[in-house]
Order: C-alpha cells, then structure tokens, then sequence
C-alpha cells in the first residue's frame, strides 16, 4: 500500500428519507470543506473538493431493513469555529443534539456530536496538542 492512499476509501451511508438526510449532510458538513461531489437520483457523495477520497456515499435504502442505523462517523475539522458552525448547521436542518461542542480533554479534542435522521451518531472532532 502506498503510503498516500488514505486508510478508507469511502463509507456508505443507507438512509430511510433520503432528502432529509440529504439536507442534513449538505448543511453539516460545509463548513468542515466538504462538499457535494457527485449527485443522482437517491444518492449524494461528499467529498473535500480538492480530492474524493475518502467520501461519504449517502444513498435510499431500498426498504427498512437497510437503513444504516448505529454507525458512529467522526469528520476531521480545521478549527474550533469549524467544530461550532457544524453543530449550528446540523441542528438548523433538524439534527439532534448528543453533546455540544466542548474540549475533551482526555482524547485532546474539541468536539460537537449530533445524530443525522436515522438517529446514527455524527461528529466533528478538532485535535489539539498534538502539534498537527
């Protein structure tokens, strides 16, 4: 493996109403850079504009039983503000608060965590310390 491929290439995501979840990972993820890359019908990837891997595949479950339901996703964001303007945004498009932004001071982190639609856990995480 070479040593810039990143660890994942992508991650899917099965939503039960794929235009709230759409709302949701469109709001919440501008403004930690990452965009709407590709879109069709019943499915949107999120990627940093000036890359697309690794991605976010957001896509309509095709019947309750494929709805992704308990997946924790943390996404790397640059700055505390980052961390704050996407709590304020996820929650805006109808996110529900799990923790508030704060420092987390035993993983050296500043952190906010929402659940999207389908109630899975989506954070914004801000290392700090580590000379990064």
């Amino acid at each position: 493996m070479e040593a810039s491929m990143p660890f994942i290439h992508h991650l899917g995501v099965f939503a039960s109403d794929f235009e709230a979840s759409e709302r949701f990972y469109a709001a919440a993820l501008e403004p930690l850079g990452i965009t709407v890359g590709y879109r069709a019908d019943g499915v949107a990837e999120y990627w940093d504009p000036g890359r697309d891997t690794p991605s976010l595949s957001l896509e309509r479950a095709e019947n309750a039983g494929a709805v992704t339901r308990g997946l924790h996703i943390a996404f790397t964001a640059g700055s505390r503000e980052a961390v704050d303007a996407f709590h304020a945004a996820a929650v805006a498009v109808g996110g529900t608060v799990r923790h508030a932004p704060r420092s987390w001071s035993e993983y050296r982190a500043y952190c906010a965590f929402v659940s999207d639609p389908d109630g899975n856990n989506i954070e914004a995480v801000h290392k700090e310390g580590l000379g990064r």
